[in-house]
């Protein structure tokens, strides 16, 4: 199973549209993969919080829409990264209330095979604790050979929520991030531990460039159940193309049974 991570910069000179047409084409690109997978609300940028609410868009909207179609037209499973979503709810009501920073995965048909909205809202007293809502669901998706868990950025530093996705199922880890370079060493660590502790793999596509004044970290990952990294980037606009084989998870499972020792 080959997986292509398409790490780019939210150049803020750059029109929301002109992105959505440039990474449409980069996804075409990369029609002999079998998963492609973007960052983190890379229409906005992570930390351009005050664009949020400027640039939110029903979840069939124009980026639904360009995404679909360059799933598409490339034949692959396409996690779409994030977006700011607009629900019905949002109208007339308090800031947050109906947005969502909501994850969107499409089949090679171009249909809409999950949308995760993030747990786990960034920002503290600020940001996307005040800017968004926060999801409910825990989700994944079945693919014709494994099961995809969808988490999103600052999840990663929670295991509950991995744990969840394990016993429903996932093998592969798909995290879109907006993850500030400050904290680079974070970002590394939480995703071989969560693929650690999961014996999972995890797919970790980020965010290149600085936006908001705030300097991304890049660096997008794949780890490996053992806890091995397989692949990572650079902190420049990169796309990173690994090779999975999600047999290894049923083996590493089998050769080391850690996750059948659970007591809590």
């Amino acid at each position: 199973m080959r997986a292509s991570l398409i790490q780019i910069g939210v150049d803020e000179d750059e029109s929301v549209e002109a992105r959505r047409r440039r990474v449409a084409s980069l996804v075409r690109e990369q029609a002999g993969a079998d998963l492609v997978v973007l960052p983190e609300l890379w229409t906005t940028g992570a930390f351009a919080y005050e664009s949020f609410e400027a640039e939110a868009e029903p979840l069939e909207g124009p980026t639904y829409e360009a995404m679909a179609k360059a799933a598409s037209d490339a034949g692959v499973w396409l996690h779409a990264g994030s977006i700011p979503e607009r629900t019905a709810s949002d109208r007339g009501s308090a800031a947050g209330a109906g947005l969502y920073n909501t994850s969107l995965l499409f089949s090679p048909s171009g249909e809409l095979a999950a949308a995760y909205r993030k747990i786990h809202r960034f920002g503290f007293d600020k940001g996307e604790a005040v800017l968004m809502s926060a999801g409910t669901e825990v989700v994944t998706a079945r693919l014709p050979s494994t099961t995809l868990g969808l988490a999103t950025c600052y999840d990663l530093r929670f295991p509950e929520l991995f744990r969840r996705l394990v016993d429903a199922g996932a093998e592969i880890f798909v995290v879109p991030a907006g993850w500030p370079e400050r904290r680079r060493a974070h970002w590394t660590l939480l995703a071989r531990a969560r693929a650690v502790e999961n014996q999972s793999y995890v797919v970790a596509c980020g965010t290149a460039g600085t936006h908001a004044r705030v300097p991304q970290a890049g660096h997008s990952i794949v780890v490996d159940p053992w806890g091995e990294v397989l692949a990572e980037a650079g902190a420049d606009e990169e796309i990173l193309t690994v090779d999975l084989d999600p047999a290894k998870v049923a083996t590493t499972r089998e050769q080391f049974p850690a996750l059948k020792d659970r007591v809590l």
